[in-house]
C-alpha cells in the first residue's frame, strides 16, 4: 500500500512544504529512505521503527521505502520523524491517513514520545501560506504554533497520540495562552547618574536607529548606556514580534514558557565570536547573532578586540539591514534590520591621554585603533566621548530621566518617521534613507549649506558620513518638532563628529 503524508522543512528562515511518501510491498525485507537526506534525517529509519514498536506496532516482514520529495531539496533536523512514522503506519493499514490540508511535525524518542523541534513557527508560517488548514506538532511546541491564525493546532506528546487523533479527528483546537502584558525590564536608565552628552547621543540614536559608538575608559558607563537602550525602544509590533521569533525559533531559542519574543533584542556576543556566528553560516546556513538582534540593538564591546574580518563582515549588512549568506547548499537571507552599538577604549590600557595612567606609545594608540578600519568606522552615525565618571555624580541622590521618559520622546520620533516614510517600501526611519531621500528631507538653507560645506573639508568627511551627519541632524529636529532642520540641530549632529571617528586611524 501507499501513504502521503505532509511534512516542512526550514530552509534558512523559511519553511518549505514537503511530501513524505511511505509504500509497503511484499518482496525482500527491507527498509530503505531516499530523497537528498542529511545525517540525522537517515538515523531517523531507526528512531521511528523503534517508537512503533514501543507504540505496539508490529513490522510485518515487506519490502519499506520511504521518499522525502522534492528530491533536490537537501533535507536536514529532525521534523520529519513523525510524519514517516505515521506513513509507515498508513501504509500498512494500522492507522488512517491524515487529510491532505494536514501537516505533521516532531522528532520521535525511542519510545514514542513525540519531542520538540526548532523552527516550528516559521514552518507552520509557510504551511498556512501553502493552504494547510491543520499542523500535529509536538505538545512543547504547541504555544508557538498557536501564534498564527487560521490554521488547526493538534498539539500531541506521543506517536499514540497522533495516531488516535488520525483516528477520530474531532479535537478542539490549542489556543496560545494570553500575553502578560508589557515587557518589564529589570535596568532603567535612572540608574544612570551624570554623563548628560552620553545620554542624549543614545536617545538620539534611539530616535532614528543611528548606529553609535562610545569611546571612553574603562568605568565611564559605556557598556551600562548600552544595555539600557532597547529600555526606550517602542515595543515590538505583533509583525515584528513574528519576525524576530522566526528567527529565534530556527535557532531553537523558544520555548513553551516563551512562545514569542516580546522584548526588543539586545545582543551581546563576546569579542572571540566567529564571523559565522556573528553573521550566519553553516553547511545548511543558519542566522548568526545580527540577525538574533533583528529589530533590536546589537552591542560590540571592546571593538577593538574583535578580529578585523569579523569586523569588516558586518560592513554589507550594515548597508543593506539583511544578510546574504551563500553556500553550495543553497543561498539565504536573513534579516539584519539593526541598530549597532559598539563601545571602545582608546587605548589597550584605556587611560589615552591621560599620561598620568596611560603608558602607551603614540604607535601602541595608532596600532590598537587601527585594527577598526576606515570603512567600518564610516558606518557609525553617532561617536561620542565617555568622559570619567565625577565622585560628585556617584554620590548624588538625584537620578536622571527614566526609561519610561524617554521612551515617549522616542515613540514621537518614531510616530513622525512613520508617517515620512509611510510610502517607502523598504524605509522606515532617518537612518535607513537612501541619497534620494536625504535630498527630499535633509534640505538646508543656504547659510547652514556653507557651514556644512566647511565642516565636510575641515572634518575630512566622506560622502557617506556627510549623508549620516544630514540623517542625524534629520532626527534631531523631529525630537525637536521642527519641519526643517535648522542651524542648532546640524551642529549637534556634526559635535558627534567633531573629532571625526575617521581621524582615530590617522
Amino acid at each position: 500500500m501507499y501513504a502521503k503524508i505532509n511534512a516542512m522543512c526550514i530552509r534558512g528562515i523559511d519553511g518549505i512544504p514537503i511530501t513524505v511518501e511511505a509504500d509497503v510491498s511484499n518482496g525482500l525485507p527491507e527498509y530503505s529512505m531516499v530523497g537528498a537526506l542529511s545525517s540525522e534525517v537517515r538515523e531517523a529509519k531507526e528512531r521511528v521503527r523503534t517508537a512503533l514498536r514501543n507504540t505496539d506496532f508490529v513490522f510485518p516482514p515487506k519490502r519499506i521505502t520511504v521518499n522525502l520529495s522534492p528530491a533536490d531539496i537537501h533535507k536536514e533536523g529532525t521534523a520529519f520523524d513523525l510524519a514517516i512514522a505515521i506513513g509507515i503506519a498508513a501504509a500498512h493499514g494500522a492507522v488512517k491517513p491524515p487529510a491532505d490540508n494536514a501537516v505533521l511535525l516532531g522528532e520521535l524518542g525511542l519510545d514514542g514520545s513525540v519531542c520538540p523541534v526548532s523552527g516550528v513557527l516559521p514552518m507552520v508560517l509557510a504551511a498556512k501560506k501553502n493552504g494547510f488548514r491543520t499542523a500535529v506538532v509536538p505538545f512543547e511546541n504547541a504555544s508557538e504554533a498557536a501564534m498564527v491564525d487560521g490554521i488547526v493546532i493538534i498539539p500531541v506528546k506521543s506517536l499514540r497520540d497522533a495516531m488516535d487523533y488520525l483516528d477520530n479527528p474531532v479535537r478542539e483546537s490549542f489556543s496560545a495562552p494570553k500575553a502578560s502584558g508589557g515587557v518589564v525590564y529589570d535596568v532603567d536608565f535612572s540608574e544612570i547618574n551624570g554623563q548628560p552628552t552620553m545620554r542624549r547621543a543614545a536617545e538620539i540614536a534611539a530616535c532614528g536607529m543611528h548606529n553609535i559608538l562610545f569611546i571612553g575608559t574603562p568605568g565611564s558607563g559605556k557598556t551600562m548606556i548600552a544595555r539600557r537602550i532597547p529600555t526606550i525602544l517602542p515595543e515590538l509590533t505583533w509583525e515584528e514580534a513574528l519576525e524576530v521569533t522566526r528567527v529565534y525559533s530556527v535557532r531553537g531559542l523558544t520555548s513553551s514558557d516563551e512562545p514569542i519574543i516580546t522584548a526588543r533584542p539586545f545582543r551581546a556576543p563576546h569579542h572571540t565570536v566567529s564571523a559565522a556566528a556573528l553573521i550566519g553560516g553553516g553547511k545548511m546556513p543558519r542566522p548568526g547573532e545580527i540577525s538574533l538582534a533583528d529589530r533590536g540593538v546589537l552591542f560590540l564591546d571592546e571593538l577593538p578586540e574583535f578580529p578585523k574580518n569579523v569586523l569588516e563582515s558586518l560592513r554589507q549588512p550594515l548597508e543593506d539591514r539583511e544578510v546574504l549568506v551563500a553556500r553550495a547548499g543553497g543561498a539565504c537571507r536573513f534579516p539584519a534590520n539593526i541598530m549597532l552599538c559598539a563601545a571602545m577604549n582608546p587605548c589597550r590600557c584605556g587611560y589615552y591621554p591621560d599620561r598620568t595612567k596611560c603608558s602607551c606609545t603614540e604607535s601602541d594608540v595608532k596600532r590598537y585603533l587601527g585594527r577598526i578600519s576606515g570603512p567600518m568606522l564610516d558606518r557609525i552615525d553617532v561617536c561620542v566621548q565617555a568622559p570619567p565618571v565625577k565622585y560628585r555624580d556617584l554620590g548624588s541622590a538625584a537620578s536622571g530621566e527614566s526609561s519610561i521618559t524617554l521612551r515617549r520622546r522616542v515613540e514621537k520620533a518614531w510616530e513622525i518617521q512613520r508617517e515620512r516614510f509611510k510610502n517607502s517600501k523598504n524605509c522606515l526611519f532617518n537612518s535607513q534613507m537612501k541619497n534620494a531621500g536625504v535630498k527630499k528631507y535633509c534640505a538646508l538653507q543656504p547659510a547652514d549649506g556653507e557651514l556644512m560645506e566647511k565642516a565636510f573639508d575641515s572634518l575630512n568627511l566622506s560622502a557617506r558620513a556627510y549623508h549620516k551627519v544630514l540623517k542625524v541632524a534629520r532626527t534631531i529636529a523631529d525630537m525637536d518638532g521642527s519641519e526643517n532642520i535648522k542651524r542648532e540641530h546640524l551642529l549637534e549632529a556634526l559635535s558627534f563628529r567633531e573629532k571625526d571617528i575617521g581621524s582615530l586611524n590617522s
